[in-house]
């Protein structure tokens, strides 16, 4: 045998025992790539979900397609793609509740949040708003809370569900503040903010789409925006944290993950296709137009965002008391 015959057997043998895309992922993708919203069409996260899904079909040359599958606060969605196989074809597009809250609030999880994903990127970010109803005679969060200090149990906020990002803000709030504010959960974000607007409650946290056409047409009484800095929609309102309630943050996010075990080369391809997507101005525009901003993590980095999260979205939801079944 010669010598290069027997350096070719060796090199086959090697390559037949490497994983695949052990070295590179040049032959990723092959076939079309689902992208799981685990809530209904239509919100944020599916809008989201379809712009995103239409610029990595061009930079990936392969279909990306959205499924919807909603159910059990976003879990069904997530434990689909959590049992899916590992190799970069099923990919979950969520809002933060399945990645760093519901396992707060649900007695038992399918998944382990933790330890069933592996980080892809922070897609988008979309503020949320502080709004209270015009009849109340505050137009600041300092008044705002003088007021609920005032009168304690008397302020009624409320939001999309038990549960919902919208929903433990106005928990953290009220912890932060140090004030008594009741809560009124809702079928969705729509009848909660038709009733902010007809004054039956007095406060509500929602996303900038919905909050938006509502503050600008002066129908509710925009006060501040939740996250660590002002909103390009609405420039004019300040941070919470800056009108005196210093750390606070609270933002409806939307991450993309892959099943845990899933190759790192096809992992970089993913990171790699989304980073060129969010860079492009056209699909930025399209963001901003909701409200929503590129996001501007990923990997590791944003795989330590969702660590973050889970902690915080812990404390909140540990004071405010929620379960769901």
């Amino acid at each position: 045998m010669t010598f290069s015959r027997r350096g070719a057997i060796a090199l086959a043998a090697v390559l037949a025992a490497r994983p695949a895309f052990a070295d590179d992922a040049t032959a990723f993708p092959e076939r079309t790539i689902r992208i799981i919203v685990p809530f209904p069409p239509g919100g944020s996260n599916d809008i989201i979900a379809r712009q995103l899904s239409d610029a990595l079909r061009e930079r990936l040359g392969q279909p990306v397609i959205v499924e919807n599958r909603a159910g059990a606060g976003g879990n069904i969605g997530a434990d689909a793609v959590a049992k899916s196989p590992a190799d970069g074809y099923a990919l979950l597009l969520t809002a933060p509740g399945p990645l760093s809250i519901n396992e707060h609030l649900f007695r038992s999880m399918p998944f382990a949040p933790d330890r069933d994903f592996a980080p892809v990127a922070l897609v988008a970010s979309v503020p949320i708003v502080l709004m209270v109803a015009p009849a109340l005679p505050v137009r600041s969060v300092a008044e705002l809370v003088a007021l609920a200090k005032r009168e304690p149990g008397k302020i009624a906020f409320g939001s999309s569900g038990n549960g919902s990002t919208n929903h433990l803000a106005g928990e953290l709030f009220k912890t932060m503040a140090g004030i008594d504010i009741v809560h009124v959960p809702y079928r969705g974000a729509a009848p909660a903010m038709t009733d902010l607007v007809g004054g039956q409650i007095q406060m509500l946290f929602d996303n900038m789409p919905a909050a938006l056409p509502q503050v600008r047409d002066n129908r509710v009484r925009g006060l501040a925006v939740a996250g660590t800095s002002r909103a390009a929609a609405l420039p004019e309102l300040p941070t919470i944290a800056e009108s005196g309630l210093a750390g606070f943050d609270a933002e409806a996010w939307f991450g993309l993950v892959a099943p845990a075990g899933t190759p790192a080369p096809v992992l970089r391809r993913l990171e790699q296709a989304v980073a060129q997507a969010l860079a492009d101005p056209a699909l930025r525009a399209r963001f901003a137009q909701g409200g929503a901003e590129a996001g501007n993590r990923a990997g590791a980095a944003f795989g330590g965002f969702i660590t973050t999260e889970r902690a915080k979205w812990a404390q909140v939801v540990a004071a405010s008391g929620a379960r769901m079944e």
